[in-house]
């Protein structure tokens, strides 16, 4: 093999690979309390007896869940302009991402849901509690501990699944990279160094997302 290693040849660019790094992180971060909200209200429209609420709920979530993350993009960003509706690379990608995880993210919270007993809620119905204040009290922090894992998975995959926004233009680090290499002509060291920030970004969000565990959770039952 011929082919010589030159890592040298991105030191110039490390401002612009740093920057994307940012990027995917604050794409990340907001893409996540979003869809987090959007999963939790589809979750309890899901499991609400109202039928018309129910079935908007679920076609939501049949929707984004079973359609590709790009097509979906895509759509947000080149096919809604020919509707009169424009947005930027960078606002079609956090409505798109938003969406797409907002629909995984309710079925996790939907069985988080369903997981407390029905004891309790009967309990609590029994005191005069709203159903409002039976969710804010009683059921939601039962139903977070219990979905937390496949949250902090379903959160992971989202960091990963940033890179896809750059088909549509979106900055964030993938979309640095490709930068990079059209400046370099060295494909293989820059995808490897962007494959090793994706893997640290993941160990790092896994490490943060334990160690929230333990501060909400874990001490708070133990007490």
């Amino acid at each position: 093999m011929d082919y010589q290693f030159r890592f040298n040849a991105l030191e110039r660019y490390r401002d612009e690979l740093l920057e994307g790094v940012l990027l995917t992180l604050q794409l990340s971060v907001f893409t996540m309390a979003i869809g987090l909200v959007i999963g939790l209200v589809a979750a309890t429209m899901k499991l609400s007896k109202n039928k018309p609420l129910r079935s908007v709920a679920i076609a939501y979530i049949e929707v984004f869940r079973n359609t590709p993350l790009l097509v979906q993009l895509f759509i947000l960003f080149f096919g809604l302009p020919t509707l009169g509706l424009r947005m930027s690379a960078n606002e079609a990608a956090v409505i798109g991402l938003s969406m797409n995880v907002g629909a995984y993210i309710a079925e996790i919270m939907r069985s988080g849901l369903q997981s407390v007993r029905h004891s309790q809620i009967e309990a609590a119905m029994s005191l005069g509690m709203k159903p409002y204040q039976i969710l804010r009290y009683v059921t939601l922090f039962q139903a977070f501990k219990a979905a937390y894992p496949a949250l902090t998975s379903q959160f992971v995959l989202l960091v990963l699944m940033t890179s896809v926004v750059s088909a549509i233009g979106g900055t964030e680090l993938f979309h640095a990279a490709a930068f990079v290499e059209s400046r370099t002509f060295r494909s293989f060291e820059v995808y490897l160094v962007v494959t090793l920030a994706y893997f640290v970004l993941a160990l790092f969000f896994r490490a943060s997302f334990a160690a929230l565990y333990r501060i909400i959770f874990a001490r708070r039952t133990s007490r």
